[in-house]
């Protein structure tokens, strides 16, 4: 009579060669899934894993799960917001702000002044207007928006004031 349950020579670590990897100080779900298949594999027939256990490991990678899965919402949710908000201020362009902050070398010292949105940026996760004096500030910094369109002359004439046509 074979024994089928022969451990192959090839699986023992003396017969391993090269370096040991050390991996990340995190587990994610693919390692603790390894190590609770691991497990159970080698339990003792004898002994086998008591049902509360196996329930509370199980339920353990399933809140890994949820929350691996949890993250990758966040980070897409928060990637999505982030070129909403490019897009919501870009509508700043070609207007006048006022502006109100502390000064960067003092922090008892308020700057104000005010300027025409030239441009807007992203830096350091924050968006930056650029003004058209050279001035950048903050977007938290700015107190009041002017829509320089609405004060044109150059536009159409009320009907009021146009020329009747001759006939």
């Amino acid at each position: 009579m074979s024994n089928s349950t022969a451990v192959s020579s090839d699986l023992y670590l003396s017969n391993k060669v090269g370096t040991r990897k050390t991996g990340n100080s995190s587990l994610g779900k693919d390692e603790f899934l390894k190590i609770l298949i691991a497990q159970l594999q080698n339990q003792d027939p004898l002994k086998p894993m008591e049902d509360k256990e196996f329930i509370a490991q199980m339920a353990s990678f399933s809140s890994l799960e949820q929350m691996t899965n949890l993250n990758k919402t966040m980070e897409n949710f928060i990637l999505s917001q982030s070129s909403n908000e490019m897009l919501r201020y870009s509508e700043m362009i070609g207007k006048k702000v006022e502006w109100r902050d502390i000064a960067a070398d003092s922090e008892s010292t308020v700057e104000t002044g005010s300027g025409i949105v030239k441009s807007i940026k992203r830096k350091d996760g924050m968006i930056v207007l650029e003004l058209d004096n050279g001035k950048e500030i903050m977007s938290y910094a700015v107190t009041k928006i002017v829509d320089t369109g609405a004060n044109s002359t150059t536009g159409p004439k009320p009907e009021s004031e146009s020329k009747p046509e001759s006939e």
